[in-house]
């Protein structure tokens, strides 16, 4: 199993600036670990040259290979979110395939950016013995504590419970293209981590931290000799998080469009709880008001972006619990026998839900048995199974 990239990349930081470095020559498990997708995010690529640099200073040992890359070095340069797109709603899978068969668009440098990584990525991960995983590293635009994104799957929440920051579900529902969702659709366990803001110092220290817990959780690092490393990394970790929930999950996304004219009023921060109405910004259409109580998640104080904030609240553990003993009893194959619910007959995975069966079976009822949205077609709700 690999992406479409494939191998057959350079892995050579002499001949490729997006190549921060490579760790271990075990056979085993392999981690691809990406920094800086945005332009105006470094902290992710400077939080995996340390980790590279420590594991050389300290000689450890990995069971399996670790490769550090840069996403988006000329935006990195520029210290704009992007060049001509943004790199991290450019993963689609047909624009991928378009883009492998060498018809990239020579206009947009985005579109180069997408083939490199995905040879690079493809690569590291084909010569995996075992596991494979991809680690997208970012930051915010407003104050935040550190928290991880996850694709909903068993394997994805495992990674994401071995770093100890809020895990928040959810978020591939609302935002389309992403480098992680690719992955995670070609069958790899993948993992976001946001370190905080994009000038705070500390954001790089953060997701240093994650790092160096999700290379133990991966069992890529098992040298005793990392203990105290490790142990450090999970104790800074665990004061950021500031008593928030363990799980949460989106509930809204405001979109932002061109011409919109959107302003966040200042001074929110993530994770921060607000009620429904708590007018957060406006736009040329007025006030933009809270649509329901919860955590504020990432809002916007950059120029460029279409995400204004999202709402999220927490996900009980008992859900969580119930949710994967219903997957791995593949409760999923009952689905098709509930009224207005039937496969999409191509794909298999995906369920076409109509009229009130949509709205008595909420989305959270799918979301228990593994499925995410994909999208409305009128009173018609299409959800796809993930892979597990």
């Amino acid at each position: 199993m690999r992406p479409d990239g494939g191998p057959g990349a350079t892995l050579d930081p002499e001949t490729d600036d997006r190549l921060l470095g490579a760790a271990g020559t075990a056979p085993g498990p392999a981690l691809v670990a990406v920094g800086g997708l945005h332009g105006n995010e470094p902290a992710g690529a400077e939080a995996l040259r340390r980790v590279l640099v420590a594991l050389d200073e300290d000689g450890l040992v990995l069971q399996g290979r670790f490769v550090a890359v840069r996403g988006n070095p000329v935006a990195l340069r520029n210290g704009e979110r992007f060049v001509d797109a943004d790199l991290n709603r450019h993963w689609a899978r047909d624009r991928v395939r378009r883009i492998v068969r060498g018809d990239a668009d020579p206009t947009v440098a985005e579109d180069g950016d997408v083939l490199a990584l995905s040879r690079i990525i493809g690569s590291a991960l084909a010569e995996a013995e075992g596991s494979a995983y991809v680690l997208d590293l970012h930051t915010t635009s407003g104050d935040s504590a550190p928290f991880a994104t996850v694709g909903d799957t068993l394997r994805n929440r495992a990674l994401a419970q071995a770093v100890p920051v809020p895990m928040v579900l959810g978020l591939e529902e609302h935002i389309d293209g992403t480098l992680l969702a690719y992955y995670n659709r070609e069958g790899y366990s993948t993992l976001g981590l946001e370190g905080g803001r994009h000038d705070d110092p500390g954001s790089a220290d953060r997701l240093e931290a994650g790092v160096w817990l999700t290379l133990a959780a991966t069992g890529i690092l098992a040298d005793p000799r990392a203990a105290d490393r490790l142990a450090a990394a999970r104790a800074l970790l665990e004061g950021a998080r500031r008593g928030l929930p363990r799980v949460m999950e989106v509930r809204h996304r405001h979109v932002v469009h061109p011409g919109d004219g959107f302003a966040m009023r200042r001074g929110f921060r993530s994770f921060q709880y607000v009620r429904a109405g708590t007018v957060l910004a406006e736009d040329a259409g007025g006030q933009i008001t809270a649509p329901e109580s919860g955590y504020l998640m990432m809002p916007l104080y950059q120029r460029s972006g279409d995400d204004g904030f999202f709402i999220t609240r927490e996900f009980s553990p008992f859900w969580l619990i119930l949710s994967a003993w219903l997957r791995r009893i593949r409760a999923d194959r009952l689905a098709p026998i509930l009224p207005g619910v039937r496969r999409q007959p191509h794909d298999p995975e995906t369920l076409i839900i109509k009229g009130r069966v949509a709205r008595w079976f909420a989305l959270e009822v799918f979301h228990l048995l593994g499925y995410r949205k994909r999208r409305q077609l009128g009173r018609a709700l299409v959800v796809t199974r993930r892979k597990e």
